[in-house]
């Protein structure tokens, strides 16, 4: 195998909740993983998952961003880069994955919200970036 395998921790941020997903580089499949409190534990679990690239969704409304809300994430992408420095931080639109994890059928999924609408975004962007490698 001559591509090297990479670990993605997919972030839906919440100012209370921070939904995560897990995928990779080789199945290019996200998958619900957990929900932390903020950037430390945050940080924690990239390291203990090993994971390569953090792919965090930008709180983006349709009409732009809340000012009061841009605030509050840009504080949090700086202490993540922080406690992190060495990670790739990419960061996507995120705007409707909170509605499309609500739309998904699935009363008996096990995972939140936040962990789904972190599963979201994730493929969205393995689907768009890693697919269009093959």
């Amino acid at each position: 195998m001559d591509k090297e395998l990479k670990i993605y921790l997919g972030v839906d941020w919440g100012s209370k909740r921070i939904g995560l997903s897990l995928g990779d580089s080789e199945t290019r499949l996200a998958t619900p993983f957990k929900t932390v409190s903020g950037a430390h534990d945050l940080a924690e679990t990239a390291r203990e998952e090993n994971a390569d690239v953090l792919v965090i969704g930008e709180p983006i409304k349709m009409r732009g961003i809340k000012e009061g809300l841009a605030k509050d994430f840009l504080e949090f992408a700086a202490e993540l880069k922080n406690r992190l420095p060495d990670m790739e931080i990419i960061f996507i639109d995120e705007r409707l994955s909170s509605k499309a994890a609500d739309a998904l059928p699935g009363g008996n999924l096990k995972a939140s919200r936040d962990e789904v609408a972190a599963m979201i975004l994730l493929q969205e962007y393995l689907d768009k970036m890693l697919n269009a490698k093959c």
